[in-house]
């Protein structure tokens, strides 16, 4: 039984840069799965509905991402558990916490734009971790550019080798359908924005005249061609390079329209690899060990926004998740039970009695989870790989009504334990400061303070650089430091020091005054210069 559970559960999350409609693939998917019967489309003035996955009020006002959704499903035999993460570069460190939570990803690309900021950054936090991707070229139904230079641009710009497991049939306005290289047959579909089109017309073989009775002899010649020229040139097609994260299957298609998305669908399910070993502290945890483990990578104020719940998303890793069973808190060193796990399809809840490695749990949290927090069946371990960046924007926060004090600091502290932003306090006057990656974060954290917990705020501009995380072995030279700099310091969530340069200067100047204290801009100090160097600055252009 559990050999099985594992064998057919699929974990995956979708990325992009903003607008390349990776909400609106989220939406076929689950449309193909038989998750959903109607899908609405982003922004779309015909269909009033908002996306499924964009739950927030401040999502559907914008039309766009800002939260990390979890959907999932049963298809063809296969448990497929997807998440939706922000595209927005505002909200990439969200996007980078949920890819420690997936077995591989789908990465969508606009044909029109091809490799963008935020396309490279996202496959950079890939290839860090040798998470496994899938192309998905969206947009086929507009304008866009040569399908063969946008395979060279995926190879150069995001160095990893290509293989199209799909091909387009024409573009924009004579897009007529996709090509499986996979499957090796053709299927032509119908315009149909919201339902599964059932007008499907298959050709298992490319050298048959009925191809060129449905898309024109012109068009199956080129077709054809095309199709020779991709078996001379790309590698063929191996799985486990695939696995290994060395090759990228690529897949043309038009979510919106539904051209392309079973064939993606079928492929995923057929070849994406199924729950993967984790690295913890102590040892590295197998999926089909008997005992469970998890981790947190995601919190959740106000799911419910008539209920004030708060949500604590659990990566299963190992064992078998149960209902009412009593679980260590690794890092509180306490048991904790769940009489109420969930399950998701974006915010509508179903309440589970187990899960299994790869799927995500919503676990009712009354402030005891904290972003990494580990659970397991008593062993003293700790999942790594779920760091805070040092953010790129500080503001600090004021209180525009001192009534509303308690809501306030309520409020900031769980937003910030979500991790849509961080929250340092310097202690000289109590000042809380907010750090985020991009400007707009402010926005939604002025928002749902205002609207779920009724706290009205301000957000000051500040002069600060860069947070750093610091230690040293040299405890003299660390209290100097700290005394000399006290202004200048402040404490993260876990109460750890944290220094506020306010310029390169300041930063510099303290590196010489104090040669023997380490300056870290993570805070999971081993792995600084690894992710650093892999992601670059988050929210820079």
């Amino acid at each position: 039984m559990k050999n099985n559970e594992l064998i057919r559960r699929r974990t995956f999350g979708i990325i992009s840069h903003p607008d390349a409609g990776k909400t609106t693939l989220t939406e076929k998917l689950l449309l193909f799965g038989g998750a959903i019967h109607t899908a609405g489309a982003v922004k779309s003035n015909k269909i009033t509905k908002t996306a499924t996955s964009d739950f927030m009020e401040i999502e559907k006002q914008r039309g766009i991402s800002v939260a990390t959704s979890v959907m999932g499903f049963e298809y063809n035999g296969y448990k497929v558990n997807i998440l939706d993460t922000p595209g927005h570069k505002d909200f990439a460190e969200d996007t980078y916490r949920t890819l420690t939570a997936v077995d591989s990803v789908i990465l969508v690309i606009d044909c029109a734009k091809g490799v963008e900021e935020q396309t490279r950054k996202l496959m950079n936090v890939c290839r860090m971790r040798s998470t496994p991707v899938i192309v998905f070229i969206n947009k086929l139904d507009r304008e866009g550019r040569d399908p063969f230079a946008l395979l060279d641009e995926l190879e150069r710009e995001l160095g990893i080798h290509t293989r199209p497991l799909t091909w387009p049939i024409g573009m924009g306005a004579r897009f007529q359908g996709v090509y499986s290289l996979f499957e090796k047959q053709l299927k032509l579909f119908s315009p149909n924005k919201t339902r599964i089109s059932d007008d499907i017309v298959s050709i298992d073989d490319l050298a048959s005249q009925l191809l060129d009775e449905q898309i024109s002899a012109d068009s199956a010649a080129k077709l054809r061609e095309e199709v020779a020229m991709i078996e001379g040139v790309f590698e063929p097609f191996d799985e486990k390079h695939y696995r290994d994260a060395y090759l990228a299957p690529v897949f043309f298609g038009s979510a919106i329209n539904n051209f392309g998305v079973k064939e993606l669908l079928d492929t995923f399910v057929a070849i994406a690899p199924s729950p993967q070993p984790r690295e913890t502290n102590i040892r590295k945890i197998d999926p089909s060990e008997e005992t469970f483990s998890g981790f947190i990578f995601k919190i959740h104020a106000n799911l419910d926004p008539h209920h004030r719940d708060r949500i604590a998303f659990c990566r299963v890793c190992s064992g078998k998740f149960e209902r009412n069973k009593y679980y260590l808190h690794t890092r509180l060193e306490k048991e904790v039970r769940f009489a109420t796990p969930t399950s998701f399809m974006a915010n509508e809840k179903s309440i589970i009695d187990e899960a299994w490695p790869g799927d995500v749990v919503g676990l009712y949290d009354t402030g005891i989870f904290k972003i990494g927090d580990t659970l397991t069946e008593g062993e003293q371990l700790v999942f790594k790989g779920i760091p805070r960046f040092s953010p790129e924007v500080f503001r600090q926060l004021v209180n525009k009504n001192p009534f509303k004090a308690k809501q306030m600091d309520k409020g900031i502290h769980q937003l910030t334990d979500e991790g849509v932003a961080q929250l340092f306090v310097r202690q000289q006057g109590n000042v809380k400061i907010v750090g985020t990656v991009g400007e707009m974060q402010f926005e939604v954290i002025k928002f749902r303070l205002l609207h779920e917990y009724g706290a009205d705020c301000d957000m000051q501009s500040m002069n600060i650089y860069k947070a750093f995380w610091f230690t040293s072995s040299n405890k003299e030279q660390l209290e100097r430091f700290q005394d000399l700099q006290n202004y200048h310091i402040a404490y993260d969530r876990d109460d750890h020091p944290v220094f506020l340069a306010e310029g390169t200067w300041s930063y510099n100047t303290a590196k010489e005054m104090f040669p023997d204290i380490e300056f870290h801009l993570t805070s999971e100090f081993k792995h600084d210069i690894d992710i650093v160097q892999s992601i670059g600055q988050w929210g820079k252009n």
